[in-house]
């Protein structure tokens, strides 16, 4: 991933161009590390040379890659239960697809396989994340339905 200003008493990044939230004492915080790998895509997405295939990859990369955190930060604003989930199961196929499109660009330059891995693996990681509070959420609907 990309380098962070961990220092908690400033806002903006060195280069001031990226604003972060004060991180809260939990390392556990989503999203944070939601934002951080939307973060770490745009970085390297920047990095792909840009031709006839890569360029699609590149924007479908980009969309899916920072939608799981905006998505994110929906679920955390639910207007209900099922609102959660379905933002949640949104979260979790985006990070999926970040997958795919990883993937996909490795197999049209090989030799960003290695950045590429360290996203794959944080994507996956999010993506497991989601799947379990997904499950866990639709199996509490399910007892609170009776169904």
């Amino acid at each position: 991933m990309a380098e962070v200003n961990d220092n908690p008493a400033r806002f903006w990044d060195e280069d001031e161009t990226v604003l972060r939230e004060e991180p809260e004492e939990t390392p556990y915080d989503l999203e944070e590390r939601t934002a951080r790998l939307g973060e770490s895509i745009i970085d390297f997405a920047g990095e792909i040379p840009v031709n006839s295939v890569t360029m699609r990859l590149i924007s479908q990369l980009i969309g899916c890659g920072t939608s799981v955190g905006a998505n994110y930060c929906e679920a955390n604003d639910h207007i209900s239960p099922r609102d959660f989930l379905h933002k949640v199961g949104t979260c979790r196929k985006e990070a999926r697809e970040t997958q795919y499109f990883l993937r996909m660009i490795v197999r049209a330059r090989p030799e960003l396989s290695e950045r590429a891995r360290s996203l794959w693996r944080e994507a996956r990681a999010l993506n497991l994340i989601f799947s379990s509070l997904w499950r866990k959420g639709r199996g509490n609907l399910k007892g609170a339905d009776g169904v």
